[in-house]
């Protein structure tokens, strides 16, 4: 999982902001699990309990099948998949 998320955050700008992977870990775990985003207190936003330490194996699948897939629609390489 980290190796996709360290080349998605090194290739895709997202709404004009580089993320670095422990941010896309937090885009693409809210996407997963449809979570609630709430405004912050001092402005932004805050996703409400992304929690991947919580995950079971299956879930955890599903999110670097979401990662690979995000990133491939967004023209990223993956290391992994050329070697």
């Amino acid at each position: 999982m980290w190796a996709n998320l360290e080349d998605i955050a090194q290739q895709v700008v997202w709404y004009g902001q580089k993320l670095d992977k422990q941010e896309w870990k937090d885009v693409l775990t809210a996407g997963l699990k449809k979570q609630k985003i709430v405004p912050g207190i001092e402005g932004g936003f805050v996703v409400i309990g992304a929690r991947t330490s919580k995950m079971s194996i299956a879930e955890m699948n599903e999110l670097i099948e979401l990662s690979t897939m995000f990133g491939a629609q967004q023209g990223v390489k993956f290391r992994a998949l050329e070697e």
